[in-house]
């Protein structure tokens, strides 16, 4: 079976603490989807570790790591990231496996990404700018060059024409981008990519799962974020949510297993798009400095908010979660009280459904007020010794959602991460 583990809001939910954790009883961990946009960050023995293509069970030394056909791949990023991993790994590239299906970002990607972005001037959908949307575009209009390309002897003929097609693209823009001066590190990296190990993926899984290993599959990005079910136009290019990790590894749907959902205890999101908990006075710059939430990929303050129960409920469902991680609930220690919202008045009725186009839709929260807890959770290592008043609030989440807390992260610590019965 395939396990799954996904983030429930707008990215940023800790999913690659959570990942290191669970790989311990893992043999292989699988990307299904994203790009260089993703940021999981991992502790290593103290020294913070942003991954941003590669798996993040890539520091356990049992795992095997692979890139599924849902990525979208920049050559120089991966490389770069390797080399920084390489000294904490050094078993690494043994253990790294690509997808000859997952697509590739050329700079003409980066430059369309930042050109199309500049042209919407106030309406920016808050792109990373890494060409992630122009690649899958161009893979869904059948135009992309893929990692099994580079095998060919006809790679540059067809790089070649890509790169044309997206000239007359960029002639389109006012804004010019010297997208020339990436060339060289590109095809650097695409030599280096071709002497990794690149598996035809979907038979390599399936020989696993055949022969009895135990997988998990790890998105990037948030469910709020997908491409059919987030808060479109401000999305994400790619399926985000369990149904993503199919078409991402082709795998079939009764492979699937656990759902393992991630959460924080409060709500963020990076660039534009609705955001009805978002608090822009005193208190969501407290959550943000306490919670020092700052992109782990691009470094821009997020946008803070109380828990969007919700949204957190659509996800749920979307997903299918069948065991829920709550992270950062240390963070909550700083707070009295604490809120969560159970419901949206829009058009002057109540409702606990997430609307069609909440862009185009005035929705106010409707809050359910806590008290803060007793002492720090920080401070605790067991179920018996987190403050009732928590774990009240934990039930009253459990009891919205219909899903069961499974754990708790309390620190930024590997082993700050606590078992709820």
């Amino acid at each position: 079976m395939v396990d799954v583990l996904l983030g429930l809001q707008w990215g940023d939910e800790g999913k690659g603490k959570i990942v290191d954790f669970l790989a311990a009883r893992y043999d292989i961990i699988a990307r299904f989807q994203g790009g260089p946009n993703a940021g999981h960050t991992l502790y290593i023995n103290g020294e913070k570790v942003v991954l941003h293509t590669i798996p993040s069970g890539v520091f356990q030394s049992h795992c095997l790591n692979l890139i599924g056909n849902g990525v979208v791949i920049d050559p120089v990023t991966l490389q770069k990231e390797i080399h920084k991993i390489l000294p904490l790994q050094a078993d690494l590239l043994q253990r790294l496996y690509i997808s000859h299906r997952a697509h590739l970002i050329l700079p003409t990607h980066r430059a369309l990404d930042a050109a199309s972005e500049a042209a919407k001037g106030s309406e920016k959908i808050g792109s990373t700018l890494k060409g992630i949307g122009p690649a899958y575009m161009d893979k869904t209009g059948r135009n992309g060059l893929r990692v099994g390309d580079l095998l060919s002897p006809d790679f540059q003929k067809k790089y070649d024409k890509l790169v044309l097609k997206h000239m007359e693209m960029l002639r389109q823009y006012s804004h010019k981008v010297e997208w020339e001066e990436w060339e060289a590190p590109f095809f650097e990296s695409i030599e280096y990519l071709r002497n990794l190990q690149i598996v035809n993926a979907e038979y390599w899984l399936d020989m696993q799962i055949k022969d009895g290993k135990n997988i998990l599959a790890e998105g990037a990005q948030g469910s709020m974020l997908d491409i059919d079910f987030g808060t479109y136009p401000f999305v994400t290019s790619s399926n985000t949510i369990t149904a993503g990790v199919c078409s991402g590894l082709g795998i079939a749907p009764s492979k699937i297993g656990d759902v393992y959902g991630i959460t924080k205890a409060y709500c963020t999101r990076v660039g534009g798009g609705p955001f009805p908990t978002e608090l822009e006075e005193e208190t969501g710059d407290a959550l943000r400095k306490a919670g020092n939430e700052f992109g782990a990929t691009t470094g821009r303050p997020r946008r803070c908010g109380w828990i969007d129960l919700v949204a957190l409920r659509y996800a749920v469902m979307l997903s299918g979660v069948t065991k829920l991680i709550v992270t950062k609930a240390d963070v909550m220690d700083h707070f009295d009280p604490v809120k969560a919202a159970v419901g949206y008045i829009i058009e002057g009725k109540e409702t606990r459904e997430f609307p069609y186009d909440l862009c185009a839709t005035d929705a106010t929260p409707v809050y359910e007020t806590f008290a803060g807890w007793e002492k720090p959770i920080s401070d605790c290592n067991t179920y018996d010794e987190l403050p009732h008043v928590f774990r009240d609030y934990c039930r009253y989440v459990e009891n919205y959602l219909e899903t069961k807390i499974a754990y708790v992260s309390n620190g930024t610590g590997r082993d700050q991460l606590i078992v709820i019965p």
